[in-house]
């Protein structure tokens, strides 16, 4: 029996049917065609211009940056919008995503969010090309984020909030470490020990996440968009941000 603060933490209430477990593995899929793979979030040009050249420098960044924005930001206003979708809460979605955009603080990261935000929902309505509420709903963001297409997306599943963030943020683990073993560069092997412990330490950063609320969300993240500013200028470069 699910207890009560289980329920809060937005855990499961009984084992996640098999077709909701495979849309999040969908989901969390680098090959999901919204482009995710030309990003790397800065960490290229924390490689050319921060000293980010081996692997243990990559790890502490990408650990870095998933407990100090990733964690206080993205998945927690993603929490919010699964509910929001779930509820038809246009206006509440509406907040959260003007929110992400807000604190985008460079034109690459922008377009990134947008960009992948708005391939998820031209994806979303081609999978569901004979859902009328599906269609018009996924229309009523001018300029869907990321992570608020992402959460319209999982929250056609019946899985908890818990296990849609897991999804979310092994998603971008895996992402970011491709672009670290393309970037710095390394091995596969390196990547494989850097995945891990990221997958160690995302259910932290999701149980955080989970209990952010509205004024203790925050994107504050200097040096991000110090290198972000940078990398537009960046003589070379294999990555769109």
């Amino acid at each position: 029996m699910t207890s009560p603060a289980q329920y809060e933490a937005g855990l499961p209430a009984e084992p996640l049917a098999p077709a909701s477990l495979l849309q999040l593995i969908w989901l969390a899929s680098p090959a999901l065609p919204v482009g995710g793979f030309s990003y790397s979030e800065v960490l290229e040009a924390a490689v050319d211009r921060a000293g980010v050249g081996s692997e243990s420098a990559a790890t502490a960044w990408l650990r870095d940056q998933l407990h100090l924005t990733l964690a206080r930001s993205d998945l927690p206003v993603l929490a919010q919008a699964i509910g929001a979708w779930r509820d038809r809460d246009l206006a509440r979605m509406q907040a959260l995503n003007d929110w992400v955009l807000h604190t985008r603080e460079s034109s690459e990261l922008r377009l990134q969010t947008e960009q992948m935000g708005r391939s998820l929902m031209d994806w979303l309505r081609v999978q569901h090309a004979g859902d009328a509420d599906l269609q018009s709903t996924s229309r009523s963001c001018a300029s869907p984020t990321y992570p608020v297409a992402f959460a319209l997306a999982a929250s056609l599943t019946t899985a908890s909030v818990h296990d849609c963030l897991l999804s979310y943020a092994f998603g971008w683990a895996e992402n970011m470490t491709q672009a670290a073993v393309k970037a710095v560069p390394l091995g596969q092997s390196s990547g494989q020990r850097m995945l891990a412990m990221l997958a160690r330490e995302i259910p932290a950063a999701v149980a955080h996440a989970l209990h952010v609320p509205d004024h203790a969300r925050q994107a504050f993240s200097p040096m991000l968009a110090i290198l972000s500013a940078q990398h537009e200028t960046q003589y070379s470069r294999l990555f769109r941000s």
